[in-house]
């Protein structure tokens, strides 16, 4: 089954530094605002959708591409 990884843009930093640290430099993962815990029903759709958006551009990528 395909997946994603999803980040919020506060701990980007921190993501890519795990992936290199794990030895997979470059994971590309989606990437939605910060925060979702106080994000509202609307707002949460949204980054949902923007999720949806950015994990079919990145399953329709060769790796580190």
């Amino acid at each position: 089954m395909p997946a994603v990884g999803v980040m919020t843009e506060r701990f980007v930093s921190a993501a890519e530094l795990m992936s290199r640290v794990l030895g997979m430099p470059g994971y590309a993962f989606a990437v939605i605002a910060h925060p979702v815990s106080s994000a509202t029903d609307a707002e949460l759709a949204e980054r949902a959708r923007q999720t949806v958006e950015q994990a079919r551009r990145l399953w329709a990528s060769p790796p580190g591409g």
